[in-house]
């Protein structure tokens, strides 16, 4: 059954935990989308995984749109969501509208993601009037991370916690079907939880929220430059990948690979008209 906003209010509902992880290309997608998630976020964490960034800042929407059409193509079933590049809606309420629309037009998002959140309340608002569903993203927002000074739990104190609330609600209050809370106290978290009607998706968040959401080469241990403390490590896909590697090197240098099995013959008379 295809994923919606409505059924993701409705697993708040009921009780039922939400599954999200990232993805950024059409197998991959295909085969999250196949073994039941909930929704693929084609998050602009591909900066760091794909295109080698240090940071998400130098994501593009045109790096958004490629890479989310392919996973839309992938994805029959999970909800797909596409972030919002750093500048494509801080800017104003016009630019981000016009962005948020060409991730639905060219990239074939089914809702899109954004960050911040009393501050960018205004264009979730008109996103959402326009008939585009937004996920909000607060806590720790990775595009803030030079605002921050780096990878830092937010709402460790009475101020940040309530400030975290507020965002949460106005985010709510402003049409979000969802938020993302990252890199916060699991107790905050919950109580924020607690107080919206809509689901809440946890990364570094504990597991007091409506769902989990992780990126994928993290959890199959296929990036290791920076592992965050909430990462589970569910495989070592990284490990017997480059195993496989080095075993073609190796097959293709001692002339093991190709063999027989793996080449296509000819008649021997049109071997010999060749000489």
């Amino acid at each position: 059954m295809k994923n919606t906003v409505i059924t993701f209010r409705q697993a708040k509902e009921k009780g039922e935990k939400l599954t999200m992880l990232t993805a950024y290309d059409y197998s991959t997608a295909k085969l999250m989308d196949e073994s039941g998630i909930n929704s693929i976020l084609v998050g602009d964490s591909l900066g760091n995984v794909i295109l080698g960034y240090e940071d998400t800042i130098s994501v593009t929407m045109e790096d958004m749109i490629h890479h989310g059409a392919a996973v839309s193509r992938g994805a029959e079933n999970a909800l797909v969501i596409i972030d919002m590049p750093f500048m494509s809606y801080q800017t104003s309420v016009y630019d981000a509208l016009v962005n948020a629309g060409r991730l639905m037009k060219e990239g074939r998002a089914d809702a899109v993601k954004l960050e911040g959140g009393t501050e960018v309340c205004p264009q979730i608002k008109a996103i959402v009037d326009a008939g585009i569903p937004v996920c909000a993203h607060i806590g720790l927002t990775p595009q803030s991370i030079n605002a921050f000074g780096g990878f830092k739990v937010q709402g460790k104190n009475e101020a940040a916690a309530k400030k975290l609330l507020e965002d949460a609600k106005a985010v709510e209050q402003a049409g979000a079907f969802a938020v993302v809370v990252e890199g916060v106290p699991k107790k905050v978290a919950t109580i924020i939880t607690e107080q919206l009607s809509i689901p809440t998706i946890g990364i570094g968040a504990g597991n007091g929220c409506d769902g989990q959401v992780l990126v994928y080469q993290d959890m199959l241990g296929m990036f290791s430059d920076f592992t965050p403390k909430f990462v589970k490590r569910y495989a070592d896909i990284g490990d017997i990948m480059k195993l496989a590697f080095e075993t073609y090197i190796e097959e293709v240098k001692s002339g093991v690979f190709p063999s027989e099995q793996h080449e296509y013959a000819v008649d021997d008379s049109v071997i010999e008209k060749l000489y």
